[in-house]
């Protein structure tokens, strides 16, 4: 990855560089030329109307195998197979959530410097999480890439690539958010395996349930600030789009409590009782 040659190209590059990260495939490359960006951001500055290739395409490496989600074996932690797997899948969904924030990073033009800040924000975060349990899964004599996996999270984001209002009113406040329910229940299970293994991976999620509560909340801020801009009910129109674009219905159990800290309204948690 080349360097900007000067200030001035530097203050309107942060954009092109969240691009240029999003395509690179090597994991480890990812995480690093992000924490590279991230230390220098706060020299430049964001040249929201500059024009990006809206067909660049996703940087991953050719491992894990994606296979539809019924075709993904479940995984009970029980044994060290088992456990090694539960952990590769929260590892391949922390790797697609560093593309997910870069995307809506350099994807979206027209917005406020604010909102490209907080989503490079995001994507080092998630990349702090992915780097945290690739360590793990090296611990327990794994990698990443070695199991089997889905990429539901990232079809809904391909889908929704035409869209800002629609990005973010799906992926963070429907699929993401889901994640502050099940972690919960993974750790539940974790505490009950009660190896150091599983007790590690159950006090990494408190670290990414802590932070997740935060990236939820960005993307609830920024819908209800499109929804303010095009004169939406954010309410009636978060139902629309997810008919529209066929979201997975939501059931409970509900993290209550994280999804309040995340910004949903008491009115949005009473329809997900309905």
């Amino acid at each position: 990855m080349s360097e900007p040659t000067s200030y001035n190209e530097w203050m309107h590059d942060i954009r092109t560089r969240c691009q240029e990260i999003f395509a690179l495939s090597e994991p480890n490359a990812k995480v690093q030329a992000l924490a590279t960006l991230c230390s220098q951001a706060t020299q430049g500055l964001i040249d929201p109307e500059r024009v990006l290739n809206p067909d660049c395409p996703v940087g991953r490496p050719e491992r894990p195998a994606l296979k539809p989600p019924k075709l993904v074996p479940s995984r009970k932690p029980s044994s060290p197979e088992g456990l090694a797997a539960l952990v590769h899948s929260v590892c391949h969904i922390e790797f697609n959530a560093i593309n997910l924030a870069l995307d809506a990073a350099w994807r979206f033009a027209g917005m406020p410097q604010d909102y490209y800040l907080d989503w490079l924000g995001v994507a080092y975060e998630e990349s702090t999480h992915f780097a945290m349990l690739q360590s793990l899964l090296q611990e327990m004599g794994h990698a990443y890439g070695e199991f089997d996996a889905h990429d539901g999270l990232w079809e809904m984001c391909h889908k929704t690539r035409h869209d800002a209002l629609a990005r973010m009113a799906l992926v963070p406040r429907i699929l993401e958010a889901r994640g502050l329910d099940a972690t919960p229940q993974i750790q539940a299970k974790l505490q009950t395996v009660n190896t150091p293994h599983a007790l590690k991976a159950s006090d990494i999620l408190d670290i990414i349930l802590r932070d997740e509560v935060t990236h939820v909340q960005v993307g609830n801020r920024w819908y209800k600030w499109l929804c303010e801009r095009a004169r939406l009910d954010p309410l009636a129109h978060s139902e629309h789009l997810a008919t529209t674009y066929l979201a997975p219905k939501l059931r409970p159990p509900f993290n209550l409590l994280a999804r309040r800290q995340a910004g949903f309204t008491e009115l949005e948690l009473k329809r997900l009782g309905a």
